[in-house]
This record gives structure tokens, sequence and C-alpha cells, in this order.
């Protein structure tokens, strides 16, 4: 994932107006969805204020910003997610969920962050040139949509309960068990190539 924005820089103002339009004060220029999208994948902080009411509607932005990824074909929230979500709502323990989200996307996006560096030491060497290149470029692209979910993030927030993503480590596990298989086959390939010299 990539670094956080810098704390000291102040988020752009983006004003909605009532034809539906977004307006960034910084660039005073119109913008879309996808702008604002693509400011979130450069962790650029932006706010979003009704330009009638003055109300910060910056959720319900990011929420559009969600429903028109998932539109046009990235989805990337199962089913069972998105009804588990709504159930959530009006439930007592509502107010716990977004925090415990917040929590384990980070936690996610660490234990990426540890597995790209891992699949980099181990695998760096033995890869094709481009390879190299191409993974690290999926890996950002996975990066960009998980910061989607924690576009305002700080590293500087407190860490997740260490019991809090076990499926997560569950996940960690098996890829590391996937990188290990990956290491034997390619110390047999690198072996049949030796004795094919």
């Amino acid at each position: 994932m990539s670094d956080s924005a810098n704390p000291a820089q102040q988020p752009v103002v983006v004003k909605k107006y009532a034809n539906r339009r977004l307006y960034n004060t910084e660039s005073s220029s119109y913008i879309t969805l996808e702008n604002l999208a693509e400011m979130v994948r450069k962790d650029r902080d932006f706010v979003v204020y009704d330009a009638k009411t003055g109300e910060d509607i910056t959720r319900g932005v990011l929420t559009q910003i969600i429903v028109e990824e998932e539109g046009k074909g990235n989805a990337l929230l199962p089913t069972n997610f998105l009804r588990q979500l709504i159930g959530f709502y009006g439930d007592n323990v509502q107010s716990a969920v977004p925090r415990y989200l917040e929590q384990a996307m980070s936690s996610f996006a660490r234990q990426q962050e540890n597995l790209r560096a891992t699949m980099q030491k181990t695998l760096g060497p033995f890869l094709p040139p481009g390879m190299e290149d191409m993974g690290r470029k999926n890996m950002e692209m996975m990066g960009r949509a998980m910061n989607l979910f924690t576009p305002f993030h700080r590293e500087d927030e407190e860490a997740p309960p260490a019991g809090g993503a076990q499926e997560y480590q569950e996940e960690i596990m098996n890829l590391r068990g996937e990188v290990e298989r990956l290491q034997q086959q390619l110390a047999q390939l690198r072996a049949k190539s030796k004795k094919a010299e």
C-alpha cells in the first residue's frame, strides 16, 4: 500500500451542487467520482460538502464511489459480506462495526505489504525480467482497492487487537504454504535446467 498522505497537507474541499456536479475548490474545476476515486488511490485527503447546506457528505460520496466500482464489474465485496453488513444496521453493535472494519482493513494492508516483501525476497532472484514489475503492479492495484475502504487511514492509528483478524492470519499461512510450494517447483526447474546444460 502506498504511504499515507502528508498529515500537514490540508484536505481538498469539494462542493457538491444540486445538479450533482462536484467542484474541486483547490483546482477550481468540476470533477467526477472517478477523479475522487483516483485521489483516494493516491492518498489525497478530501472532504465533500453540500454546496447549499454546508453539510459534510463525504461518507455518502465515498459510498457512491464504491457502488460505481462494483457496478463496473470490479466486484470486490462478496454478497455474504454485504448481507452481513446490512444486518448490522440498527443492531446494538452498529457503533463498533466501523472501527473493527478499519482495523481489519489496516491489518490486511499490512499483511499484504509483508507478503509482497516476502515474495520479493524469496522469488525475486528467480523471476524472469518483467515478472517482478507485473507482480508489483498487481499488488499496487490491490492496495488501491483496499484504499477505497480506508481512504484516510493514518499509520499512527492504533493497531488492531491480535486476535481480531484470524481469517487473515489463516490466509497468510495459506499463502506461505503456496510460497513454499513455488520454491520447491523453482528448485526442481533449476535442477532440470542444470541437467539439460
